[in-house]
């Protein structure tokens, strides 16, 4: 079970189109805060803020190599958000098998002739 408040962190932390971006580089490896920060018009200092949040939400880690700090994407932390997800998506997947049952076995309605 994930806790209410780490999903949170996590749900408000995508909320944002830079660190999911963010999140989407990382998805393909590991990189510097000056590679995440390439493709945007904002300064290095603005994506060390996003990354700061997504680290603060559990979705990103920190290492050192040598003079590098390369910042990496827990997959843990994503597959754990999937969870919470899927268990309600199944729920409404299972509602909705439910109420196909129903209309198919109902008799057709006959159409009114004009």
């Amino acid at each position: 079970m994930v806790d209410s408040a780490r999903l949170d962190d996590a749900f408000l932390a995508l909320a944002d189109p830079v660190r999911r971006a963010i999140v989407a580089s990382l998805s393909t490896g590991s990189a510097t805060v000056n590679e995440l920060a390439e493709p945007f018009a904002i300064s290095k200092q603005a994506v060390s803020r996003h990354i700061a949040v997504l680290e603060r939400a559990g979705l990103v880690t920190r290492s050192r190599d040598a003079q590098r700090r390369p910042v990496h994407l827990d997959a843990a932390a994503l597959e754990q958000l999937t969870e919470w997800i899927d268990r309600y998506r199944l729920q409404a997947e299972a509602a909705y098998r439910r109420l196909d049952a129903v209309l198919a076995a109902s008799p057709p309605k006959k159409e009114k002739e004009s």
